[in-house]
């Protein structure tokens, strides 16, 4: 597709389209374009945790791979959504590695990230993966856009600019969701 061998936002959002549109050969031609993005999206979920890591970046964004085929009634406007997306299958994934590991071992070994030095929801360097999964949960059922926008620019590595677009909403009302909700996080995790 690219004439110059580097995949352009036009070009993805063009497959984005097609895709969208029902043909599942366009998801084919845009997974080589997007998975090097994919795959450092994985490996910056899975490097703040310590210790051994139960998903390897590449299987991570394998397994997001299957979920995506799965998917049926898309429609993507642009290549946030699609990341967007992305982010939310990971964010599953890791949740559903996390939850078996748990219950194998009854508390032990569960899956911590950490939120990076500049965006901490709480004063721990590390955040339980399955507490924040079902703090997220709690937040959405009152305040489903602060919870989609943690969700954008945590798991899915999305900047101010591209969670407002992603959800049609502008950069100071993203801004003001994001600042919500990392207090509320933040309450909701130290408590």
């Amino acid at each position: 597709m690219p004439t110059s061998g580097v995949p352009t936002q036009h070009d993805v959002t063009i497959l984005l389209a097609r895709w969208s549109g029902g043909d599942k050969a366009a998801l084919d031609e845009l997974v080589p374009l997007v998975y090097v993005e994919l795959r450092r999206l994985a490996a910056s979920y899975l490097r703040r945790r310590p210790g051994p890591r139960p998903l390897e970046a590449t299987s991570l964004v394998h397994e997001a791979y299957v979920q995506l085929t799965d998917q049926s009634s898309i429609t993507f406007e642009n290549r946030a959504q699609f990341f967007g997306l992305a982010a939310k299958l990971m964010r599953d994934i890791l949740v559903d590695h996390a939850r078996r590991r748990h219950a194998a071992k009854r508390g032990g070994n569960q899956l911590m990230l950490s939120l990076g030095e500049a965006d901490r929801v709480g004063t721990k360097p590390e955040i339980d993966l399955l507490l924040l999964d079902m703090a997220l949960k709690r937040l959405a059922e009152t305040e489903a856009g602060y919870s989609r926008v943690v969700e954008l620019r945590y798991f899915g590595g999305l900047t101010i600019e591209e969670t407002a677009e992603a959800m049609h909403l502008s950069h100071a009302t993203v801004e003001r969701y994001w600042n919500f909700a990392r207090a509320w996080l933040r309450r909701e995790l130290d408590a």
